[in-house]
């Protein structure tokens, strides 16, 4: 018989049942302009309650303004967790990035192509891909979640669930209102559906 992956678990180890999707928050102002997030960004009106079909998952979130007036639209109670939070950019927080490319040209570079690289003086890549490694590897609460977050982090999520190459981040696009499906059964797994 194959084994694909599943963890050799003692016969009398009971395994629970986890479904964690990540989503990202809704669409910011900064996003439309091409800017580099700030803590307080708010997101754009919305016009009708995203994922009707999640209702009744508890729900975590992440604890800049955009991740919580996201969580809101989804649950009435929701739980801030730090470990969501967005990648610290330093001194780049709020900047262009066109103007970033024009005037830091060689620092932009290093950022995108050395996930170590905390040129900016914030958190590097490979930093909040260990910071979001040690959370999903603690997280051991059953049942059905929503977590609000950020694409960078949903990016850190991927690498580390797939345990690939962090370069590979620089591949993936999530856009506003991303849903991202994990689950865990003794090892944490992509869920396509």
């Amino acid at each position: 018989m194959l084994n694909l992956g599943a963890p050799n678990l003692p016969e009398s180890t009971p395994v629970k049942a986890v479904r964690l999707t990540l989503v990202c928050h809704a669409l910011t102002q900064a996003q439309k302009t091409g800017h580099l997030h700030l803590p307080n960004d708010g997101i754009l009106p919305l016009s009708q309650q995203p994922f009707a079909d999640l209702v009744g998952a508890q729900v975590l979130t992440a604890p800049e303004r955009r991740a919580c007036e996201t969580a809101a639209w989804l649950a009435e109670q929701v739980q801030v967790e730090p470990a969501l939070a967005d990648c610290d950019l330093g001194r780049w927080h709020g900047l262009a990035l066109k103007q970033l490319q024009a005037e830091q040209p060689q620092a932009v570079a290093d950022w995108l192509q050395n996930p170590a690289s905390a040129v900016h003086g914030g958190e590097s890549f490979a930093a909040l891909c260990q910071r979001l490694g040690a959370w999903l590897e603690a997280f051991d609460r059953p049942g059905e979640w929503l977590a609000v977050t950020h694409p960078m982090v949903m990016r850190a999520a991927l690498v580390q669930v797939l345990d690939c190459p962090m370069l590979a981040c620089q591949r993936i696009d999530v856009l506003p209102l991303s849903r991202l499906q994990l689950s865990f059964t003794g090892q944490w797994r992509l869920r396509l559906g």
